[in-house]
């Protein structure tokens, strides 16, 4: 349901969730898709968040995620325009050793699709107001929170207010919301920054993902629909202004020289747009009355392509939480709730973190010996058949203490 600033508000609903983007709106359509009342807060016009060429992003939903947003009702309105990756490739630089997975040696099943953020962003608002349990009110800023113990009030700036049992953030890594509450952030630059951008090329990709290993970053090519990839490009903090800054064709000459003609002659496809690179976590994901996701809770280096597929493990493990506690006609937002969804989430987050920390420093640079222990490392996994399959499964996101949504099962 559509909101205007005239419209009066329901005096409660079970769930407010502050932002609209990919996993807040995710948020709301599950738990809306379980019977729950909720209202989702956006301040940005929800037209301008989908409108093609606002974002350069291309996202990488993995199988586990890609079954949130089917049990969501969403996956029928982004299928149309995604990929699926059917095949990985890795390589380190100009060494002659790779690492090749190949979603066949596992099953049927690709390992995840590409999608544009803008068309998730559509999907998702769209799905929005299809659900009669479901209020999206935008835009429209939040100027106050007040938790309680049996409740909290959202204050609108327009002076409307909202009751409700649970506030949920997800409202982005500036997170007021969090400020707010008082949870503190540990945060570190990697003085880097993201180059985003579409291609079209001569040659189809045939659904393989590429990512390069170079000294200033990862090189990422992700297939897209038709002849067009997604490039993510690790670049030096210092040098993105002025590459991005160049003209197309000084643009394309460096795209060219990292891209290598593998797939013939390539064309700029879109704008380019560049985002500084950080990783940062919450002390917690909790608060009386009010529960962090995705980027709110954590943000992480997309060297492995899993920022948004862990923002959408949080929303399948709270949506489980909440709906159980629904069902057993519990307190959704009470301290043993969060509580759950506090210690399902940590752990699982904490090690994602980390790793991709780990390999972002591993491999971001050209040190000779560090350069030969991965390069080994590489050619060791790609003659293990075993643990191959181990990589590729987590690759899909299909290990682990997995949330009902993302076994395929029904919420």
């Amino acid at each position: 349901m559509a909101d205007t600033h005239d419209t009066p508000l329901p005096s409660f609903v079970d769930v407010v969730v502050i932002g609209g983007g990919p996993i807040g709106g995710l948020t709301a359509c599950c738990l809306a898709s379980a019977g729950l009342d909720v209202a989702v807060i956006e301040a940005a016009e929800p037209s301008a968040l989908s409108r093609p060429g606002s974002d350069g992003r291309s996202i990488a939903v993995a199988l586990s995620a890609q079954r949130v947003f089917a049990g969501a009702g969403i996956w029928p309105l982004m299928e149309p325009e995604a990929q699926p990756i059917l095949e990985i490739r890795v390589t380190d630089g100009s060494s002659p050793l790779f690492l090749h997975y190949d979603h066949e040696a596992i099953g049927d099943e690709p390992f995840g699709w590409i999608v544009e953020n803008t068309t998730i962003r559509r999907a998702v608002h769209q799905r929005l107001g299809e659900l009669p349990s479901a209020r999206l009110i935008a835009p429209a800023r939040v100027v106050g929170v007040e938790r309680g113990a049996t409740h909290a009030t959202v204050t609108l700036a327009d002076g409307r207010t909202l009751r409700t049992a649970l506030v949920v953030a997800a409202d982005g890594r500036a997170s007021p919301t969090r400020q707010g509450a008082g949870i503190g952030l540990t945060r570190w630059d990697y003085h880097q920054s993201g180059i985003v951008c579409t291609v079209a090329h001569e040659k189809p990709h045939n659904g393989v993902a590429h990512e390069h290993f170079l000294p200033s970053g990862p090189f990422a090519i992700l297939p897209m629909q038709g002849n067009r990839s997604s490039i993510v490009w690790t670049e030096k903090l210092h040098l993105a202004d002025a590459i991005v800054g160049q003209s197309d064709e000084g643009f394309l000459a460096e795209l060219n020289s990292r891209f290598g003609d593998f797939l013939g002659r390539v064309e700029l496809a879109g704008p380019r747009f560049h985002y500084p690179l950080s990783l940062q976590f919450a002390e917690r994901a909790t608060d009386r009355r009010l529960a962090l996701v995705g980027d709110a809770a954590h943000g992480m280096h997309p060297i492995a392509g899993q920022g948004m597929n862990m923002g959408v493990r949080d929303v399948a493990a709270l949506a489980e939480v909440v709906v159980d506690a629904r069902r057993l006609g519990l307190d959704v937002g009470g301290p043993d709730v969060l509580a759950r969804f506090q210690r399902w989430r940590r752990f699982d987050n904490m090690l994602m973190l980390g790793l991709t920390d780990v390999l972002n420093r591993l491999f971001s640079n050209d040190i000779g010996p560090l350069k030969l222990a991965r390069d080994l490392g590489l050619a060791v996994v790609q003659a293990m058949p075993g643990m191959k399959r181990v990589f590729m499964k987590h690759a899909m996101g299909v290990v682990g203490d997995l949330p009902r949504m993302m076994r395929g099962e029904r919420l």
